[in-house]
């Protein structure tokens, strides 16, 4: 196989900076050696109040390898994928390798087309149901990358994850170093290359819905808004748990947000239950029998808002002595 050439490199390298990460973190840093692409878990930006372990932020890489997936298989390349190969380098979530060639096909160029418009929207979402056959397809989406999403209207479990939400954010509030650490990372002035700008934040919303927007994320400049009363809420969920089923779900996730842009919809994440122990255990007991949840989405409808900004590509990527793939 001839080698790809550096521009298909930089595009799918493009493609995996654009995936979610908690507060725009974007934990993550890749190593290019001739046809390989490692992606590294960069412990230097882990919220260590949030996500002292790292579960959200392997979440977030295994998004980000998703992205550079789909790019390099929408581009006609064929490729390997390893989930933490290395048990002596447990940093190291993936390593991509190609594998020849083959043709794209027309779902996988319409999911790498919406990279570059999905964005999370913190802001009100309309009063629409969201029709069976896309819930459906969203359910689906999650199962090919050997996840699922189960949706907690179906499933009886809305009120009492409602509730975990409301309690999670209220034990945040109350924690001096969780509010330190979330104000790190939000209100960042608009053309800032990490963390969450104001101008991607959400109103403040006027009465008190099903769930709460995150406190941190909302920006006091905008009228108050009524959010939707019931959003659609998923969880993305695994039938094993660990540090390999975190990064699958961060795949099959980021799989799920790609196909609900394609469809048209806006999402966003509640996080808040799987950053207090105590909010945690709960849903893991509410849960149980069913999988483990790794994040809950908020699906629905809604205005176009801003993107936020990533780090250049060339700051998260090293090119490894001897590699023939030069960088641009």
């Amino acid at each position: 196989m001839s080698r790809p050439l550096p521009g298909v490199f930089d595009q799918a390298l493009a493609s995996a900076v654009r995936a979610p990460s908690p507060h725009n973190t974007q934990p993550w840093r890749f190593v290019v050696e001739h046809d390989v692409i490692e992606v590294w878990l960069d412990r230097e930006r882990l919220l260590t109040v949030a996500d002292p372990h790292g579960r959200e932020a392997r979440l977030a890489c295994g998004a980000a390898a998703f992205n550079l997936v789909i790019c390099l298989r929408a581009n006609g390349l064929a490729v390997q994928v390893r989930m933490l190969p290395d048990p002596a380098e447990p940093d190291l979530i993936a390593v991509v390798r190609l594998d020849g060639n083959q043709k794209s096909t027309a779902a996988e160029r319409k999911l790498a087309e919406a990279v570059f418009r999905r964005h999370t929207n913190r802001r009100p979402m309309l009063d629409k149901d969201v029709p069976s056959a896309v819930r459906s397809a969203l359910k689906s989406a999650a199962l090919q990358e050997g996840g699922q999403v189960e949706y907690l209207d179906a499933s009886g479990r809305y009120t009492p994850v409602a509730s975990l939400v409301r309690q999670a954010e209220a034990l945040q509030a109350e924690d001096s170093a969780f509010r330190a650490e979330a104000a790190h990372w939000t209100h960042r002035e608009a053309d800032s290359p990490d963390g969450v700008p104001k101008t991607a934040s959400g109103p403040p919303p006027h009465g008190h819905g099903v769930v709460s927007l995150r406190a941190s994320h909302e920006n006091e400049d905008l009228p108050a808004r009524e959010f939707e009363r019931e959003p659609l809420l998923g969880a993305v969920l695994t039938r094993d748990r660990g540090p390999h089923a975190e990064v699958r779900a961060g795949m099959a996730m980021q799989r799920v947000l790609l196909t609900a842009t394609a469809e048209g919809l806006a999402t966003s994440f509640l996080s808040q239950p799987f950053e207090t122990p105590r909010t945690r255990a709960s849903l893991d007991r509410l849960f149980a029998g069913l999988g483990q949840p790794h994040t809950l989405l908020r699906i629905g409808y809604g205005y176009p808002t801003r993107l936020t900004s990533r780090r250049p590509v060339e700051d998260v990527l090293t090119h490894r002595a001897g590699s023939d793939v030069p960088a641009e």
